[in-house]
C-alpha cells in the first residue's frame, strides 16, 4: 500500500453518525457527526460537513469541520476550508482564503523537538 492511498470514503451525499477509527488515510465528501480517532491520515473534501471530536495524525481540510480537532504531527487548511471550534496541533497551513474561526493550540511535537518546517 502506498503512502497516499485512501483506506476508505465517504462520498457526497453520505451521512454519518457515530465513530470512525482508521488506520491509514480515509478521505470524508459527506456529512459526518460524531468522533473520529486515528494516528493517520484525515483528508475533509471541499463539499464534506464534519462536527464533533477529531483526533488524528495529520488532518488536511477543504471542506467545513466544526467541533474540537486534534493533528497529532500536521493540519493543513486548504483556501476552500472552513474550521470552527479548537484546533490542537504543533505545525498549521492555512492557504490565503481559508477560515479559521475559535482557538488554536500549537505545541511542540511529542518527541520534545519543534515540528519540521517545509520548503514546498
Amino acid at each position: 500500500m502506498s503512502k497516499d492511498e485512501i483506506n476508505a470514503f465517504l462520498g457526497a451525499g453520505t451521512v454519518y453518525n457515530g465513530k470512525l477509527d482508521f488506520q491509514g488515510s480515509v478521505r470524508i465528501d459527506g456529512a459526518f457527526t460524531g468522533e473520529i480517532r486515528s494516528q493517520g491520515t484525515l483528508i475533509v473534501g471541499k463539499d464534506a460537513d464534519l462536527q464533533g471530536q477529531i483526533q488524528v495524525g495529520q488532518i488536511i481540510v477543504s471542506g467545513k469541520v466544526q467541533g474540537t480537532v486534534t493533528a497529532g504531527k500536521k493540519a493543513v487548511l486548504h483556501r476552500t476550508a472552513t474550521v470552527m471550534g479548537t484546533l490542537n496541533t504543533p505545525s498549521l497551513v492555512i492557504e490565503e482564503g481559508a477560515v479559521l474561526q475559535g482557538d488554536v493550540v500549537m505545541k511542540a511535537t511529542d518527541s520534545g523537538t519543534p515540528p519540521e518546517t517545509a520548503d514546498q
